[in-house]
C-alpha cells in the first residue's frame, strides 16, 4: 500500500515540489492533444490559475486517461508536475497532488485484479506510477511513499509468469531504464533482490523468447555498468531489437 502517500504529498509551505524539466516546456507537449478539450482547458487553466479549476476532477481525468493510453501515461508525470508546481507556488495548497496520490493508492491496491482483467491497463498502471515517481519530487528527493509501491510493481513484472509475456518484460525494462538508478539510491537491497530474480529468470527459465532474453541481458548489463551502456553495447542491443 501507499502508507504515507497523503501525508507526504499534502504538505505545502515547508516542502518544495520539484522535477527535472522547466514548467514552460509543457506548453509544447503534443501529449496534450490526447486529452478531450474539456480536460485540456482545465489543465491549461490550472497551470495559470489553479484556484479557478476543480483540481480533484482534473486529477481524476488525467489518471483515467493514463490507464487507457500507454503513450500518454509515459509522460503524464510531466503534466502532473506542472499542475503540482503551479498549485504549490500560487495557492500554497496541494489538492491536486493529494488526490493524485489517493488515486495511485487505489490503482496500486487493485493491481492484481487489473492484471487479470487487462494486460494493457496493468502496464499503464506501472508506467503511470513510475512516471509520477520520476517527475515529482519533494524537497528534491523522490516521494518516499512511492518507493515500495514502485518496487512492488517491478517485482510483479519480474515473476516467472510475467517473464513469459513480452509486453510485461518490455515495461519492466523501460521502467528500470527510467527510474532504476533513483530506486537503487533509495533502497539498494531491494534492487539487488529484483536483479537476482531477473538473473535467475534469464539463466533458469528455458522457455523464454529470444526477445525476452535479449531485453533481460541488456538490463542486467545496464545496471552492472552503473546504469549506463557503452556506445558499442548500445549499438549491439538496439540493432538486435530493430532486427
Amino acid at each position: 500500500m501507499l502508507p504515507c502517500a497523503c501525508a507526504q504529498l499534502t504538505a505545502s509551505g515547508n516542502e518544495s515540489t520539484n522535477a527535472r524539466i522547466p514548467r514552460g516546456s509543457l506548453n509544447m507537449d503534443s501529449a496534450w492533444t490526447a486529452l478531450d478539450m474539456e480536460t485540456q482547458t482545465m489543465l491549461k487553466t490550472a497551470i495559470k490559475d489553479p484556484k479557478t479549476v476543480d483540481l480533484e476532477k482534473l486529477s481524476n481525468a488525467v489518471v483515467e486517461h493514463s490507464l487507457k493510453d500507454l503513450s500518454f501515461c509515459k509522460d503524464a508525470g510531466r503534466m502532473c508536475y506542472a499542475v503540482v508546481q503551479a498549485e504549490a507556488q500560487k495557492t500554497a495548497s496541494s489538492v491536486f497532488r493529494r488526490n493524485l496520490l489517493n488515486r495511485l493508492q487505489q490503482e496500486f491496491i487493485a493491481r492484481e485484479e487489473t492484471r487479470k482483467r487487462s494486460m494493457q491497463e496493468w502496464v499503464c498502471v506501472v508506467t503511470f506510477i513510475c512516471s509520477i515517481f520520476d517527475y515529482i519530487k519533494v524537497n528534491n528527493s523522490p516521494i518516499a511513499a512511492l518507493v515500495d509501491p514502485v518496487y512492488d510493481c517491478l517485482f510483479g513484472l519480474a515473476q516467472p509468469d510475467s517473464l513469459m509475456n513480452e509486453e510485461e518484460v518490455d515495461c519492466l525494462v523501460v521502467q528500470l531504464h527510467r527510474v532504476g538508478e533513483q530506486l537503487e539510491q533509495t533502497n539498494s537491497e531491494r534492487m539487488n533482490q529484483l536483479f537476482y530474480l531477473l538473473r535467475d529468470g534469464f539463466l533458469l527459465q528455458e522457455d523464454l523468447s529470444s526477445m525476452t532474453r535479449l531485453l533481460l541481458l541488456e538490463i542486467l548489463e545496464f545496471r552492472a555498468s552503473g546504469w549506463t551502456l557503452s556506445e558499442t553495447a548500445h549499438k549491439y542491443y538496439y540493432s538486435e531489437v530493430a532486427d
